[in-house]
């Protein structure tokens, strides 16, 4: 498993539940996962039932078997702040700048500055080691922005590196893109069963490879639970509403008379049927087009009790039996 897992989707497809969830299950057995977010919108903070994220990294779980989970919120002005104190030694008049909004203009204003600030910090967590050699997190994990503009925000580094052609603009953007495009890093789409997210992951799918970034995995969310399958929804199609009736009334809800509690309920039951039928017939469709793109897939469970902090679990612990680990 890649070291640096990038985690996109359409909106409202949970794609910040699913790069939870994987943090938690990559920090199972003894191992230390960061998970970042990129956008401010605190929604790791949220999921987990915390206090609003620093930006600094903290501890906000431990996965089974004594693993653990940091946290970080990347603020691209601290960012910039750290940037400048790395390559420049600016220490206090990095700070006089901020005071004076010049951060805010830079990260505002300066094309392609904010996202590689944001990739920049990232891939400097995956390469950070401790003293002793090891890697300080086994795992980091970035909720990262839509499908949409996915394939632009990992790859504006190439850009800015065109641009600066020498010096530690230059080398940063460099050395980010050696991870980003190396086998340390795989971008999962995080999908459901319907037509436009489908489509969308298609097409960012197209263009990540067309900018040659690492495609990981599909994960398909919020998955419904079959009740029907595709003999018994035939029947559905096919059995008289006479013959409907009838069966209502020998399971004890009414007579099959007219106007009896068995025919009243009927008409209902087959729109449900119908309902369920088309919806069926559309997933199956969606997972037809998914298995077509040629790429690993996982499913995880609508969570019929709603999402809290132990459903991430258990979302964690249905993407380890699924073999991500």
């Amino acid at each position: 498993m890649s070291r640096f897992q990038v985690v996109s989707g359409k909106g409202g497809t949970g794609k910040t539940t699913v790069a939870a969830s994987l943090a938690l299950a990559l920090a199972t057995e003894g191992k230390r996962t960061l998970l970042v977010e990129v956008e401010g919108r605190q929604g790791i903070a949220q999921l987990f039932e915390t206090e609003a994220l620093p930006y600094e990294e903290r501890k906000i779980a431990v996965a089974p078997g004594g693993g653990e989970v940091y946290a970080l919120a990347i603020d691209p002005e601290l960012a910039l702040l750290d940037y400048l104190q790395m390559f420049y030694k600016l220490g206090g008049a990095g700070r006089a700048l901020k005071k004076l909004g010049a951060i805010d203009f830079a990260t505002t204003v300066a094309p392609g500055l904010r996202d590689v600030l944001l990739t920049g910090k990232a891939c400097e967590a995956v390469r950070r080691k401790d003293k002793g050699g090891r890697f300080t997190y086994d795992h980091v994990v970035m909720d990262a922005p839509p499908t949409g503009r996915i394939a632009r925000f990992l790859n504006v580094n190439d850009e800015v590196a065109g641009l600066a052609k020498i010096g530690p603009i230059h080398n940063q953007a460099q050395a980010v893109m050696r991870v980003l495009k190396s086998p340390q890093t795989a971008v999962h789409l995080v999908t459901l069963l319907e037509e436009m997210p489908v489509q969308e992951t298609a097409d960012g799918i197209a263009e990540l490879r067309a900018a040659q970034l690492p495609v990981g995995r599909i994960i398909v969310n919020m998955v419904r639970p079959e009740v029907l399958d595709s003999a018994a929804l035939e029947l559905v199609r096919t059995v008289p509403r006479t013959a409907v009736a009838k069966s209502l009334s020998g399971a004890g809800l009414g007579g099959a008379r007219r106007g009896g509690n068995a025919e009243k309920l009927v008409d209902p039951l087959l729109r449900q049927a119908e309902e369920y039928a088309a919806r069926y017939t559309l997933e199956h469709e969606q997972r037809s087009v998914l298995a077509g793109l040629d790429l690993p897939s996982h499913e995880l469970p609508l969570l019929a009790e709603g999402l809290d902090l132990a459903g991430l679990y258990e979302l964690a612990t249905e993407l380890r039996k699924q073999g991500i680990s």
